[in-house]
């Protein structure tokens, strides 16, 4: 018998970040549009999804969060392009997005340091044990990380590198 693994894909990301993903700003400029996600086989007891992105090769000691959502319903199975673009509304509905480490809420695409290299972004989807997490759009990305890890069921990733 054959086990369904949960997983996460994008009909837009392949291995290196696009001038379309990349921040605008920072010195970077890019379009600084999320990319399209879509996932399959969560957990049956799955009540509710989050989402990271996270450069750990950031020169800050404690690297970079670039998105953090949660709260999304566990009937949605993708998020189009561009929900991190909290102005847009095209994020699923009851979802939130916090505070990403450039200070502000949705989507901050990659934009490492000139010359160091490749950094790799890595963008999970958490399966949550939990319908809603008591968080708002201000929280740090580092306490909503702890609260999405604490009731974490299930991880799916997917990374796209990127350098200038």
């Amino acid at each position: 018998m054959s086990q369904s693994t949960f997983t996460l894909r994008s009909s837009h990301l392949g291995g290196q970040a696009t001038s379309k993903e990349v921040f605008n700003g920072f010195g970077c400029e890019g379009d600084n549009i999320s990319p399209h996600l879509q996932w399959e086989n969560a957990p049956a007891d799955t009540k509710s999804f989050a989402l990271t992105m996270y450069d750990p090769a950031a020169p800050t000691g404690s690297g970079w969060w670039h998105w953090v959502m949660f709260n999304i319903p566990a009937t949605e199975t993708e998020l189009v392009s561009g929900a991190g673009d909290a102005s847009k509304n095209l994020a699923p509905s009851g979802s939130v997005q916090s505070l990403n480490d450039y200070g502000k809420t949705g989507y901050g695409g990659p934009c490492p340091p000139e010359g160091d290299g490749p950094h790799p972004y890595i963008i999970t989807l958490h399966a949550l044990k939990v319908e809603q997490l008591d968080l708002d759009d201000g929280i740090n990305p580092a306490q909503a990380g702890f609260n999405i890890n604490a009731n974490t069921l299930a991880k799916a990733s997917i990374i796209m590198y990127h350098s200038k």
